[in-house]
C-alpha cells in the first residue's frame, strides 16, 4: 500500500483492482412507497473486504441524486478494495416522490436512515445476488458516508437527532453496526444565522442536533462552501464536527472547496461550481485512507496520508481533530 497514483493526487493509495458494478438489487420493503434500489460496486479479486454505505445528496439533477451519481469516489473506492452499497433514497429525482403528499416529503430525513437500516438487515441477500461477490466480503466491517443530505444520514447513523417535538417517531435512529463515518458538507445547526428559507421549505432542519453523536466521524467541510440558502455562517457545515462530542471526530476542511469538493458527485457534472479534478482525487484518497485505519486495527494508512498531506507544497486541505 506504498504506490502513489495521479487519481490519488498523489496520495499513498493500495493498487487498483478492476471492478465489476451490479444493478438495480431490489428490495421490498413493508410500506415504503416503492421498492429500495441499490447499486453495488466490488473489486473483482479480493477478500476480507469491507462494506461502505454511501448516501447520496439531495440535488436536483436527474441522475446523480441516485444510485447512479458519485462515479468519481464510489468506482475509486471500490477499486482499492471497498463493496460500495449505493441505495436510491426516496428524495431522489428519478423517483418522483419529492412533490407527493408523503411524510417526511422531500428530504424524506428519516426514510434515508431506515433505508440504511434496510440495506444493513439484508446485506446478506444483497452481496448474493451479485455474481462472484459472495464469501469474499467482512460484513463487520462497515462504514458509511454521505454528501449533502447523505452527510445527515450518516450523522444519524452515528447518534444525531432530529428533536422535533411533534415528531412522535422513534428519535435514535443510530446504527452500531456502523463502525466509522464520513461526512461531507452535510448541514448543520439552526441557530440566528439560519435561513428563513430554509426554516419553511425544510423545517426538521430547525431540529437538528449533534449532542449525542457519539460514532467516530470524518467531518468534510470546504472553506467554500456558504449558502445563505440554509445558513450565512460558513461553520454550518462543519457543524457536526463542533457540536458531537469529542474523542473520536476528525476534520477535514479542504480549501478553496465549494458544496461539491471539485465534482465528487458525478463525472463532469454540470452542477459542480467548483470543478478540480485533483481535489476530487485527494478527497477520495483521503477517505479511503481514513476509513481502512478505522476498521483495519493496526492499518497505518491515514497516519501516512495526513503527513503527505502536510508535506505538499501546494496546501489542499488542513485536519484537526479532538
Amino acid at each position: 500500500m506504498s504506490t502513489t497514483y495521479a487519481d490519488a493526487a498523489g496520495f499513498p493509495v493500495s493498487d487498483p483492482t478492476p471492478i465489476l458494478s451490479h444493478s438495480p438489487v431490489t428490495i421490498e420493503v413493508p410500506g415504503r412507497p416503492v421498492p429500495l434500489e441499490i447499486k453495488v460496486s466490488a473489486p473483482v479479486t479480493g477478500t476480507d473486504l469491507p462494506v461502505l454505505l454511501l448516501s447520496h445528496g439531495h440535488g436536483q439533477a436527474n441522475f446523480i441524486s441516485s444510485m447512479r451519481g458519485y462515479g468519481p469516489v464510489a468506482d475509486f473506492w471500490a477499486a482499492h478494495g471497498f463493496v460500495v452499497v449505493q441505495p436510491t433514497h426516496l428524495d431522489s429525482t428519478v423517483l418522483g416522490l419529492r412533490g407527493e403528499d408523503l411524510p417526511d416529503a422531500p428530504l424524506f430525513w428519516h426514510d434515508r436512515a431506515t433505508d440504511m437500516h434496510t440495506v444493513l438487515d439484508h446485506l446478506d441477500e444483497i452481496l448474493a445476488a451479485v455474481p462472484g461477490l459472495p464469501g469474499r466480503v467482512d460484513t463487520e466491517k462497515v462504514a458509511a458516508v454521505g454528501h449533502s443530505a447523505g452527510g445527515h444520514t450518516v450523522s444519524l447513523l452515528l447518534g444525531s437527532q432530529v428533536s422535533d417535538p411533534d415528531d412522535s417517531r422513534e428519535k435514535d435512529l443510530s446504527d452500531p453496526r456502523v463502525k466509522a463515518g464520513v461526512i461531507i458538507g452535510g448541514p448543520g445547526v439552526a441557530d440566528e444565522h439560519f435561513s428563513p428559507w430554509a426554516a419553511e421549505h425544510y423545517p426538521m432542519m430547525k431540529h437538528i442536533g449533534f449532542e449525542r453523536m457519539t460514532g467516530t466521524a470524518l467531518v468534510i467541510a470546504g472553506d467554500d462552501d456558504l449558502n445563505p440558502h440554509f445558513s450565512s455562517r460558513l461553520s454550518y457545515r462543519w457543524d457536526s464536527y463542533t457540536h458531537s462530542p469529542g474523542g473520536n471526530k476528525t476534520l477535514l476542511t479542504f480549501l478553496g472547496a465549494g458544496h461539491l469538493f471539485g465534482g465528487i458527485s458525478g463525472y463532469d457534472a454540470a452542477e459542480t461550481s467548483d470543478e478540480n479534478p485533483e481535489r476530487v482525487a485527494g478527497l477520495r484518497a483521503l477517505v479511503w485512507a481514513y476509513l481502512r485505519s478505522r476498521l483495519f486495527p493496526g492499518d497505518t494508512s491515514w497516519d501516512v496520508a495526513v503527513k503527505a498531506l502536510e508535506a505538499r507544497e501546494t496546501p489542499m486541505a488542513t485536519v484537526e481533530t479532538k
